[in-house]
């Protein structure tokens, strides 16, 4: 426990970061979904490696796909900080707990936000290992980082503009590296268990392409900070309803481990390029 706010905690842990790496600075961060952590193990250089829960303010992760580790690496003249997993509020986990890692990111000089995740595809001319950038998002969970406390003196007023949540200067260098990727938006729900068919046709009229149980508080709470976000689903099921198959956390890990080659392609090819 802490008496203090979650941007002086989030401060806290990028200086004890700074310390464990010896990195004074990164550029860029990195969030890996379910299922992504082994596209990015052929990377960069690894500098250091920081098991994530001896850090300030953060848990370890308990998810399947999701590692407890924190990985800086250096790739050409830049410092990627790759967060080997997240929390999420179905956990039990508060907000705050959620966005801590994008705060700490962001806190370590991280100007660039790339948050990536596994989720159910409503297109049914994506298949199974499609990855899409997000183009917009529908907050469902019911929260927001920006409830609370005000954000405290020296940081943005909480109400931060998501008029482009995810770059679309970040989108248009990701189709550079890979000109057949899709764009979509995700409806981020609390999760803890898959969508219904009835939730999915609900969610298709209201404009979702994708839905998930993460990325969206944490664009919120990066934007708000001025960093940039570039958001990349990996279509890891058809969506509740759209195919005979039934749901499971097993099959989605599957999906994304065969899905490796092209995010590891994907991901290096935005990262040599930022």
């Amino acid at each position: 426990m802490t008496d203090l706010d979650p941007y002086s905690l989030a401060e806290e842990a990028s200086t004890v970061l700074t310390d464990k790496t010896g990195i004074a600075n990164h550029d860029i961060a990195l969030v890996l979904g379910s299922g992504w952590a082994s596209a990015i193990d052929e990377i960069g250089d690894i500098s250091a490696e920081v098991e994530m829960a001896t850090l300030p303010g953060f848990p370890e992760p308990t998810v399947l796909g999701h590692r407890n580790l924190i990985r800086s690496l250096k790739v050409k003249d830049k410092n990627v900080l790759v967060l080997g997993g997240r929390a999420h509020l179905y956990e039990g986990h508060h907000v705050d707990t959620v966005v801590h890692g994008v705060r700490v990111a962001v806190a370590s000089g991280c100007r660039t936000i790339i948050l990536t995740n596994a989720a159910g595809g409503l297109n049914p001319e994506w298949p199974v290992g499609q990855p899409v950038l997000i183009s917009d998002q529908l907050n469902l969970m019911g929260q927001s980082p920006m409830a609370g406390p005000a954000p405290p003196e020296g940081k943005a007023i909480r109400f931060v503009d998501l008029t482009e949540a995810y770059s679309a200067r970040l989108r248009q260098l990701a189709q550079e590296v890979d000109p057949t990727l899709p764009q979509g938006v995700y409806a981020g729900l609390l999760g803890g268990a898959f969508e219904t068919p009835a939730e999915i046709k609900m969610f298709a009229k209201m404009g979702a392409d994708l839905v998930g149980m993460s990325t969206v508080l944490e664009t919120i709470a990066a934007r708000h900070l001025g960093a940039e976000v570039l958001g990349i689903s990996l279509v890891t099921n058809q969506a509740a309803g759209m195919s005979e198959e039934n749901l499971d956390h097993e099959d989605v890990l599957e999906a994304a481990a065969a899905a490796g080659p092209r995010m590891f392609s994907l991901l290096a090819g935005i990262l040599e390029r930022l």
